[in-house]
């Protein structure tokens, strides 16, 4: 068996012409590897910001979800773990395109190793800001809530405020690594054999104590990606072919 993982990909976070190029990227890496997958991971973040309206999704990026469905009507499972930015999703990724969603970190088991996702927000250790305000971010009454905006005007101001944090949590350090180390070895602790997150940016892949702790990195800056196979987790960089 052969599992890829990607995260924080962020469409949409830049000007048209560099998200073209991003996406491009994106797409050159999704049909090398369609051939020889088992299993995909999409940790977190694919979209710098989603929301589903009843009868709308946002504009742009069509071409990354019917590449996305190319897998899962090959029968190929897409695990689909929702992020920060991406975490406002109603049944479209499922009954349109076949994915396995999930809102909340999760385990499961390759090739005989236990694995967990977290796409690693919440785990800061001085950001008691968004762990307050994560549970009403996330809540189903907020998200039934801002269905009552318009879709141009609630797209709009998301779309706003999620670069306005961006560039202000960009000039912090809230000890994100720290805490999501701390995260990744009480899993371990417990019997995991790899974890495996995004949300940090910074691609790492370290051994702790006896089980092995994996940063997928970005698309924004190091295009890079996880791979699994013969029992064997690494870490690879996507430069117009599998490294």
């Amino acid at each position: 068996m052969t599992s890829y993982f990607i995260s924080d990909v962020h469409l949409g976070l830049g000007a048209r012409e560099v998200e073209k190029r991003k996406e491009d990227r994106l797409l050159a890496f999704l049909t090398e590897i369609l051939p020889s997958t088992d299993r995909l991971f999409v940790v977190g973040d694919l979209f710098d910001f989603w929301f589903e309206y009843r009868t709308v999704i946002p504009k742009g990026f069509h071409r990354t979800l019917a590449a996305l469905q190319q897998f899962t009507d090959r029968g190929i499972r897409v695990d689909y773990l929702l992020g920060n930015h991406d975490y406002w999703v109603d049944d479209y990724f499922e009954k349109e395109l076949g994915m396995e969603v999930h809102a909340k970190p999760y385990e499961t088991i390759l090739d005989g190793k236990r694995f967990y996702l977290h796409h690693g927000d919440g785990l800061a250790t001085h950001d008691l800001g968004y762990k307050l305000i994560k549970p009403v971010l996330r809540s189903r009454l907020s998200f039934r809530a801002y269905r009552w905006l318009h879709p141009d005007w609630g797209v709009r101001i998301a779309r706003g405020s999620s670069r306005t944090s961006r560039a202000y949590t960009s000039q912090k350090d809230f000890g994100e690594d720290a805490g999501m180390l701390a995260h990744a070895r009480e899993a371990i602790a417990r019997g995991v054999d790899v974890v495996v997150m995004g949300h940090r940016h910074e691609p790492r892949l370290i051994q702790l104590d006896r089980g092995t702790y994996v940063n997928l990195g970005d698309w924004i800056n190091h295009a890079t990606y996880g791979r699994f196979a013969d029992g064997s987790m690494s870490l690879n960089t996507w430069n117009g072919k599998q490294e």
